[in-house]
Parts: C-alpha cells; structure tokens; sequence
C-alpha cells in the first residue's frame, strides 16, 4: 500500500493525545515529507519506506525540545505505530489518511 499522501495521526502521550498532519511520498525506500504540529512544520528526517513498514524521525521544540522516532504500519488508509520519545519512553499513535 502506498504512503504517498496527506495523513492524520494523534500520538497518546502522557500529556494527552498530541495530533500532527504528515505530508508523505516515498521515493523507492525513501520516505520524505514534513510534519506539522502546535503551529511549525519540519521535515522529516531519515524517512524509510520498506513494504508496509515505514520509519522518520522529527526534531520538535515544544513542549520540550527532542528528537521524536516514528515505527509505522500502512494498512490501507491507516497509520498506526509508536513513537520514541527520547527518554520519556515510546507511545502509541494512530492515523488515518486524509
């Protein structure tokens, strides 16, 4: 299934659900893209797309500056995996396409 497109996800963290909006298109085993929360946009970085597998991480500033890593699964129009968040631990996320 193709990841190309606009997704929805919400990651539950223990500060509640935190929603960002992913513009995707994988490029052979590539993945490439921005993602957009709380008002900033930034590009995904080390994206890889493998099947229905796809990795990225993302630099954030708020509310705490770190580097979040992405694990998904496509199935159709949904998202869903975990998310690293340094060393606060990793939470689930959902998403669907939009």
């Amino acid at each position: 299934m193709s990841i190309d497109g606009s997704w929805k996800i919400i990651v539950n963290s223990p500060m509640g659900k935190q929603e960002s909006t992913l513009e995707l298109k994988a490029d052979g085993a590539t993945l490439l893209g921005t993602q957009s929360a709380q008002g900033g946009t930034s590009d995904i970085k080390d994206g890889k797309v493998d099947g229905d597998k796809v990795t990225w991480s993302n630099a954030i500033t708020t509310p705490f500056p770190m580097t979040l890593e992405f694990t998904g699964t496509v199935a159709g129009d949904t998202l869903n995996g975990s998310v690293k968040a340094g060393a606060f631990g990793s939470f689930p996320f959902e998403g669907a396409r939009v």
